[in-house]
């Protein structure tokens, strides 16, 4: 997605509306086809509110003027069509419950460029909405929006805005039971004893969800997954996802680091490989698995590794990642309509590694992050815009060695080159052989700030690093 800028105009005047409604399907249970298994810990409350925009007096515009609203921490604007777009400018000031203060106006950015795969189930599902980037403002509790379509040239109108605009206000609730800090560098007090651990077979296989212990016997195809061993059968050789039954096991709030050593014993892949870092899971940043779909989708391998950054805004603390990641899978899930966050990992800038898309950290999950690209890719999102701030070298290093260690497990060489099938993206149009670097910003494969100048310009420093982690 594109960067959202912040600037000060004046403030306009802006319709009053009423206070916000719950979305229809409410927030304390989800539909039955969102249904999955109980997580090991106590799923984290949250809360999607909305409020429609109404048309300003004697403009084109549409606006909410909500002085007064529940504390969120995070908005977008949604719309009716998921393939429709604004024309136009998205701007919003909140006030902060701390301070009480309002906020100068930001833009947000009007298209979200993170997306399912055109004519995708996910993507053609019912109920699925358009969306602009998300916006991290923090603890607010009032909030001013207005979208201003693009004139046209001389008397005639520039395009409509799409139909069922609305602002969608999220909670991401509280951190998990148990306190866990993403700033620690073990487990918190509750996980400390979880069986010794023992690698990824060492508790039921954590990383495939169906007891994988790092020795399965492949096919003998370069790369390939447990994913792809076991379902090569199924998958026909070809680039098309493929659906498993959820069949999640408790996991821990933390997987540890281990060396480049431990990685290639306990997985059997390498020489090129890099130890495997320190990621938070889904249970660690507190997700509530009841909102996503209970199955999971994979494609048969990892090719790339595609870069964004979140566009959420530079604003937040790294004690605050955890609820930056809440909001932007809840807004995701219940605002976009999607069957989970659309990322496959997420990193923040003080080098944090968070598991995205349920269905393993070892495996080929199919996600919605680079339209027209997704399969045999996986998406890593840096928190924040980096489209004039320089992303942390901590940010940086970590991205490295995810995909030194991720690409490791599928015979990737981080400053190589492979192709992949386009989909159909606004920069390459469906059915073509696309190269790739093996790692890549998303604008490499669609048209698009993301991830910003700063940070697409430390790409190389990544591959080089990555490549030097796997010992090439």
């Amino acid at each position: 997605m594109r960067a959202f800028l912040a600037s000060a105009v004046g403030v306009a005047c802006i319709t009053a509306l009423a206070v916000p409604f719950v979305l229809p399907d409410g927030d304390a249970t989800a539909t039955a086809h969102r249904a999955s298994p109980d997580s090991a810990r106590v799923a984290v409350a949250g809360s999607t509110r909305t409020l429609p925009l109404s048309p300003a007096a004697r403009s084109a515009v549409r606006a909410v003027d909500a002085p007064r609203v529940k504390p969120f921490s995070l908005l977008g604007v949604t719309w009716n069509d998921a393939t429709a777009q604004i024309h136009g400018t998205v701007q919003v000031r909140t006030r902060s419950v701390r301070t009480g203060l309002w906020s100068d106006w930001k833009d947000v950015e009007a298209h979200t460029d993170d997306t399912p795969d055109a004519g995708s189930p996910e993507e053609t599902a019912p109920g699925v909405r358009g969306a602009t980037a998300p916006l991290w403002v923090g603890d607010s509790d009032g909030v001013q929006v207005r979208v201003s379509p693009t004139a046209g040239r001389g008397r005639s109108a520039g395009p409509p805005l799409p139909a069922g605009l609305r602002l969608d206000m999220v909670d991401p609730g509280d951190d998990p039971d148990g306190g866990y800090d993403s700033g620690n560098d073990g487990y918190d007090e509750g996980f400390s004893g979880f069986g010794g651990y023992g690698g990824f077979g060492g508790y039921g296989g954590y990383g495939g969800y169906d007891g994988y212990d790092g020795h399965d016997s492949t096919d003998g195809v370069p790369g390939d997954s447990p994913a792809d061993a076991n379902n090569n059968k199924n998958n026909n050789g070809n680039d098309q996802p493929f659906e498993q039954s959820d069949n999640s096991l408790a996991e821990p709030a933390v997987i540890p680091p281990i060396s480049k050593e431990e990685t290639i014993a306990e997985t059997g892949r390498g020489p090129y490989i890099g130890g495997r870092p320190r990621i938070i899971t889904r249970s660690g940043w507190g997700a509530d698995e009841r909102l996503r779909e209970h199955k999971f989708v994979y494609t048969k391998t990892v090719k790339v590794v595609f870069v964004h950054h979140s566009a959420t805004g530079n604003d937040y603390s790294c004690d605050e990642s955890d609820a930056v990641i809440r909001s932007i899978y809840r807004y995701h899930v219940r605002s976009s309509h999607w069957r989970d966050i659309g990322y496959n990992f997420l990193v923040d800038k003080c080098g944090n590694i968070y598991e995205g898309r349920a269905g393993g950290v070892t495996k080929a999950v199919f996600g919605a992050h680079t339209l027209g690209f997704n399969s045999n890719s996986m998406g890593v999102a840096v928190l924040g815009t980096y489209s004039n701030e320089r992303p942390s070298d901590a940010a940086v290093r970590a991205v490295s060695q995810l995909a030194a260690w991720k690409l490791g497990l599928f015979g990737r060489n981080p400053e190589g080159t492979v192709s992949l099938l386009s989909g159909g993206s606004n920069k390459y149009r469906k059915g073509i052989r696309v190269s790739f670097q093996v790692i890549s910003g998303h604008r490499d494969g669609f048209h698009t700030e993301c991830p910003g100048d700063q940070l697409y310009d430390d790409l190389g420093a990544a591959r080089r690093s990555a490549a030097g982690l796997q010992g090439r």
